[in-house]
């Protein structure tokens, strides 16, 4: 529907996760091969499947003597690992030295662990082999064709190191969504300290470090703002970030005051709502849209509120399900917590609220959780998950949505 026409009725924060992710996964990028170098945090668009056998070869597991017969055994030789190893001779009670990673000879019985060997006077080698196998076979780890992650698997090291291990140079991977941000108000200031009328803009620097690790790209200088509060302006913004950005988040605008541009703006430039507010508190005022580029591809315009940690609730709730489908991945299940405090519903509306997550899994609330207010989400692990029409009791299952990974660990 047009944004002439937009719906007055809010979406239940649910159905708007699902519908921002199928938006997405209907954009998805195109595939691209990139080196292993370049492929960490990328998501897979195709299966990984196995190029040969893993082990390709017999490998032996430890340092020891391969062995035929029975003891004492006469060493003919040594195989290290990258030598291609000759066949044991059909004679019976000989050895030949093998190292940990080296191909096994054809026509092992057994491998004797070095330290379970003894040496004669006559210069064989005796002992008793382990029962347990000392070598792998090929196809022990994997065969060859087998699937070891499907499409829309994210890409990191272990993965790299796998595809390495199958003998990948590069993988075929989903382009990253390229992401903008445009600021709209003229009450914020970009530098100094913040007073008479004016505060800073906190959302300007930080959205782009968020948009990264939800998996876009965003370049310098994508932070356009403060754009003035006229309808002209906001439209020559969003019409600059069309050239480049398959994402752009705008912040502040949602509602419908005396200067909130953001819908005239998209009724003027051909945009069509996808999603026009959410029953969430906070941040109901939140919205995706499809906008017409500039080549005729359509691009998406998240409009998150202007208040921070609203703006936040609407990153999480709408541009993190649109960048995991244009990523070409899955939209990730909720982790469940247990509340380790009781925390109120919201009525018909679902309530994020920000908790902290200790070691045994159990949530608490954050202090400091107004929509304005940033210490709270600073500390936070994520937000709670209270669904319409219910509250949050102390020690009640709750979905968590989990704030992006800083530094590979949860705040």
């Amino acid at each position: 529907m047009s944004s002439e026409s937009a719906p007055a009725t809010p979406v239940a924060w649910a159905e708007a996760q699902r519908i921002a992710f199928e938006a997405g996964r209907q954009a998805a990028g195109e595939v691209e091969r990139v080196a292993l170098a370049d492929a960490d945090g990328r998501t897979l668009a195709e299966p990984l499947i196995t190029l040969t056998d893993l082990p390709p070869f017999p490998t032996s597991s430890i340092d020891g003597y391969a062995v035929r017969g029975a003891p004492p055994w006469r060493v003919l030789g040594r195989i290290l690992a990258g030598a291609v190893a000759p066949p044991m001779p059909a004679e019976s009670g000989v050895a030949i030295e093998v190292a940990t990673g080296a191909m096994v000879p054809d026509g092992t019985e057994a491998i004797l662990r070095t330290e379970d060997s003894r040496t004669t006077a006559d210069g064989r080698i005796e002992g008793t082999p382990r029962t347990e196998p000392e070598w792998r076979v090929p196809g022990d780890e994997a065969a060859r064709g087998e699937e070891l992650f499907p499409a829309g698997t994210p890409v990191d090291p272990a993965v790299i190191g796998l595809a390495a291990h199958c003998g990948y140079d590069a993988l075929p991977v989903r382009r990253r969504p390229r992401a903008a941000v445009l600021v709209f108000g003229d009450e914020l200031l970009t530098e100094g300290l913040p007073g008479q009328g004016l505060v800073r803009d906190a959302l300007g620097p930080a959205l782009p470090s968020w948009l990264r690790r939800l998996g876009a790209t965003v370049g310098a200088n994508v932070t356009a703002g403060p754009v003035k509060d006229t309808l002209d302006d906001h439209v020559d913004a969003i019409r600059a970030a069309l050239d480049s950005a398959d994402l752009i988040c705008t912040t502040g605008g949602t509602m419908r005051g005396p200067v909130d541009h953001l819908h005239p703006a998209l009724r003027e430039l051909g945009g069509e709502y996808l999603i026009n507010t959410v029953a969430v508190r906070p941040g109901f005022p939140m919205l995706v849209a499809r906008v017409p580029g500039p080549d005729g591809r359509d691009r998406f315009l998240a409009g998150l509120p202007g208040n921070p940690q609203s703006a936040i609730v609407a990153l999480m709730s709408l541009v993190a399900p649109l960048l995991a489908g244009l990523s070409g991945r899955e939209q990730p299940r909720l982790p469940e917590v247990t509340l380790g405090a009781p925390i109120r519903g919201r009525g018909a509306d679902t309530h994020l609220a920000l908790v902290r997550v200790d070691a045994a899994g159990v949530a608490w609330p954050m202090a400091h959780v107004g929509s304005s207010m940033l210490r709270g989400l600073a500390g936070a692990a994520g937000f709670a998950v209270i669904p319409p029409g219910t509250s949050g009791e102390v020690g009640a299952r709750a979905g968590l949505v989990p704030l992006p990974l800083v530094n590979g660990e949860r705040p």
